[in-house]
């Protein structure tokens, strides 16, 4: 690892390649972790759900205190930066991965479930701001667009590997209930205790029932004047009858045509009612995954927060906030490794003429010359959620449930959704430093308005199937090129030295009330049956293009190019535009 013998990618003047890469990889495990832990709850939540017996608000806010904790974080997290420095509190950050992964694997209610996950989200928030300033900071400008994104590429890893685990806890936990029925069966027979049939039959019956009996009623071109709710009321009470009915004359197939034509369609889905959990609810019990997969899953993420805090130990604080606290040797130190000792020279003395003719105070982002970078890094934070992203990685499960899907197709199709999301940033980690950041933004954005367009219509037109895997696949692939790790990496840059880590706070804290907002009301605008009869649950998705298009239009009129530029260059460039 010498650092005279090995240059600092496109430096070619000493510095070491493999430091400035060991660096980034420690920082960005942050990322790892961030996309970890928010994506866990993908294949989590349909086990709280049956767990916890959890409504469409409480689903949504199950899913999404992690991001209000989010918000502390990285509003916390801001001011830290600029007194503790950036190494202190990703280590903070680290603990509190580790402290979430615990606690959200035993908990004993769902009111400690969600106070562990609350403070996981304060790390994620953390990290979200640290990770990528801490990459900024510490490498050569000529490579920062391709380290900051390797951040993102962790985040997306995160997601992945989450989503592997996930599909094969649940799979090994559909094993060990298949297993306990086998057992019961044999040695109880096949002996049906009516109570608990008929609850189980009650949660899982009635629901897709009415569902079948309204798509019915909206294909229907006669009978309109029908009030919908008359219609729903109708086949509420027609599926408990159907209930009471199969329980006490044993009928698998009742006599009416439609609910013979309902089990031949949801049998071909893979959704019909599952024998298995049938006989386990017969036994007084929940399926392995509703009791014990979900903590098996939340309870993973202990292992790579371990390692992340132990990495942590060896990295060096960033070079510019040992500038600003006055330790000017370690501070030269380190830009003599990253970039060879005539580049550490000029850039030390350029850190040190931005940082002393600064203030230093969070004023200062409000002063008219620099009024402009706040809005556009809370413009780019907020429209980086409001976009729909993390409704696509948190609820991607139950979207293709949804709209057809039986739970392992589901969870496998998730997979792929990560694995696309992985593939296209690293496109972007190749090209992001040769095209530059504005038009990857601009195209990313439009791609993605196109996809939801095409998602929502899809939707509405009942035209399933394939074609939501692939205008899905075209959005993620559109996001993770673009929007995904250049929104960090512009908000790492755009910001002056002094007050980044405070300004990044503000940022990041709308860009995760935004999340909070986003994954809280899905649940509810899918779930809706007014908006459900309208649009088919294609409504949220052309909500989300609207807000795409919004995006396209502020990139286009207000961000700058950072591309080749020093973080001291971009600076001088907002103070002689003020």
């Amino acid at each position: 690892m010498s650092h005279a013998s090995s240059s600092a990618p496109g430096e070619g003047r000493g510095g070491s390649a493999a430091y400035v890469w060991l660096l980034t990889v420690v920082a960005a495990l942050g990322g790892l972790l961030f996309g970890y832990d928010t994506a866990v709850i993908s294949g989590a939540i349909g086990f709280l759900q049956e767990r916890f017996s959890l409504d469409p608000a409480w689903e949504g806010f199950v899913a999404a205190c992690a991001l209000a904790g989010c918000a502390v974080g990285a509003g916390s997290a801001g001011f830290l930066n600029d007194r503790l420095g950036r190494k202190r509190v990703l280590i903070l950050a680290a603990v509190m991965f580790f402290v979430s992964a615990l606690g959200t694997a035993l908990p004993r209610n769902l009111t400690e479930f969600i106070i562990f996950r609350f403070l996981g989200g304060i790390g994620i928030g953390a990290a979200s701001i640290t990770s990528p300033m801490y990459i900024a900071e510490i490498t050569p400008f000529r490579i920062r667009g391709r380290m900051v994104s390797v951040n993102q590429f962790a985040i997306v890893s995160g997601i992945s590997a989450v989503y592997f685990v996930n599909y094969f806890i649940a799979g090994y936990g559909a094993a060990l209930d298949r297993q306990t029925v086998e057992q019961y069966v044999a040695a109880h027979g096949s002996a049906i205790r009516a109570e608990a049939a008929r609850t189980f039959l009650e949660k899982n019956f009635v629901r897709p029932y009415v569902a079948y009996r309204l798509d019915k009623y909206e294909q229907q071109e006669t009978g309109r004047g029908v009030p919908r709710a008359e219609v729903k009321s109708q086949a509420e009470a027609d599926a408990k009858l159907l209930i009471e009915g199969f329980l006490a004359g044993g009928r698998e197939v009742p006599s009416s045509q439609a609910v013979a034509d309902f089990v031949k369609k949801q049998s071909a889905d893979n959704v019909s009612v599952d024998p298995i959990a049938v006989n386990l609810a017969n036994q007084g019990q929940l399926s392995w995954n509703a009791e014990r997969g979900w903590r098996w899953m939340f309870g993973s993420g202990v292992l790579p927060a371990v390692v992340f805090l132990l990495l942590l130990l060896v990295v060096p604080e960033s070079p510019r906030w040992l500038t600003k606290q006055d330790r000017r040797e370690e501070a030269l130190a380190i830009l003599t490794r990253v970039g060879g000792p005539s580049n550490a020279q000029s850039e030390l003395r350029m850190i040190e003429q931005m940082i002393w003719q600064k203030s230093g105070s969070l004023a200062q982002l409000f002063e008219p010359r620099m009024r402009v970078v706040l809005v556009i890094g809370v413009a780019l934070a907020v429209l980086q959620q409001v976009t729909g992203i993390n409704v696509f990685l948190y609820f991607a499960p139950k979207i293709f449930k949804s709209l057809g899907a039986g739970m392992d197709a589901a969870f496998l199709q998730t997979v792929v959704v990560g694995a696309v999301n992985v593939t296209f940033t690293v496109v972007a980690i190749g090209v992001v430093d040769r095209l530059g950041r504005k038009p990857l933004m601009l195209l990313g954005a439009a791609g993605m308005g196109v996809a939801l367009v095409s998602l929502g219509l899809a939707a509405f037109l009942k035209s399933v199937g394939i074609w939501v895997l692939v205008f899905m696949l075209g959005y993620i692939a559109c996001f993770a090129m673009s929007v995904g790790p250049v929104t960090w990496v512009i908000l790492s840059e755009i910001f002056p030295t002094r007050i980044r880590g405070r300004a990044m706070g503000i940022a990041t804290v709308c860009l995760w009330l935004a999340n909070y907002v986003v994954s809280q009301t899905f649940p509810m605008m899918n779930d809706s049956d007014w908006l459900v009869e309208r649009f088919h649950h294609g409504f949220p998705f052309w909500i989300y293009a609207v807000f795409c298009a919004v995006l396209v239009l502020v990139v286009w009129g207000l961000v700058p190019e950072t591309k080749g530029k020093s973080l001291e260059e971009i600076e001088r460039g907002w103070l002689r535009k003020g």
